[in-house]
């Protein structure tokens, strides 16, 4: 494959990411968000295209697989062990000066390594749960329950499908333990945005909802990893209309534009 058709076939992944970044983008340099805010989107997003080009195609093996759920999984505990802790709550890795949340930033990948693995994949969307149920975190718990009913959707692995079920009340009780006072364009930026501006509101639903649409229909890997990839940006965003999380891709944040850019240049699984 030429350099071109290598472009030319990521562009689905590439628009995925850069619609609702871009749009967010404008959003807040027109409503006062700090330069920081602004630097920070623009360079995750340069990152983010710059990786999902890089990765060649291909296919992984089961380890390669397992490996990196463990490394998901992994960060998603690191914070318990490591802080910052809010409240009790502990959900963000720390770079430096900067922090991610660890579960923005690793259960985008962990739904496709879920899809791809169709011995261990109820394992690892279980043990991930356990993780963001230990934080407590809502989104990631609700992120991963929709990536589990869009996987069941098209395995119809009961498995799974329990799973699925478990999130659903890992999710309530994750809400009403794990909500911390909403940050300006970070959390509920789609609320945020409708009391600023219907126009921008809607430019942010809408590139939002195009970004949803191109990873179930046109995203990377069979349509069960597209179907549990875009399953757990529905449930972050989902989640941050509802209570105070962090809003994916159209909100401040470099740890969502990471996270699924990872995911979106993730290798397809090997068929078994």
């Amino acid at each position: 494959m030429s350099p071109r058709e290598h472009v030319t076939a990521r562009l689905p992944a590439l628009l995925a990411l850069a619609l609702p970044v871009l749009s967010g983008l404008a959003y807040m340099a027109s409503f006062g968000a700090p330069e920081a805010y602004l630097a920070v989107t623009f360079a995750s997003l340069v990152i983010a295209l710059a990786l999902v080009v890089a990765v060649p195609q291909g296919l992984t093996t089961a380890p390669t697989q397992r490996i990196a759920a463990t490394v998901c999984v992994a960060l998603l505990l690191l914070p318990l062990a490591t802080g910052p802790d809010v409240n009790g709550i502990a959900r963000w890795l720390p770079l430096g000066p900067a922090i991610l949340n660890s579960g923005l930033l690793t259960l985008p990948l962990l739904a496709r390594l879920a899809a791809q693995d169709h011995e261990y994949g109820h394992w690892m969307l279980a043990a991930a749960l356990f993780a963001a149920l230990l934080q407590p975190d809502a989104a990631a718990t609700f992120a991963l329950t929709i990536a589990a009913v869009g996987l069941h959707h098209v395995t119809k692995n009961w498995r799974v499908g329990f799973i699925a079920i478990l999130g659903f009340f890992a999710s309530m009780y994750a809400g009403i333990h794990g909500e911390l006072p909403a940050v300006p364009f970070v959390e509920r930026v789609l609320v945020q945005a409708a009391g600023d501006s219907i126009p921008f509101a809607l430019l942010l639903f809408i590139t939002l909802l195009a970004s949803f649409a191109l990873m179930l229909l046109t995203g990377p890997g069979t349509r069960a990893e597209r179907f549990a990839l875009a399953g757990s940006l529905f449930g972050f965003a989902v989640m941050a209309v509802i209570n105070n999380y962090p809003t994916p891709l159209i909100g401040y944040g470099a740890a969502p534009i990471i996270g699924y850019a990872v995911a979106l240049a993730w290798p397809s699984g090997a068929s078994r």
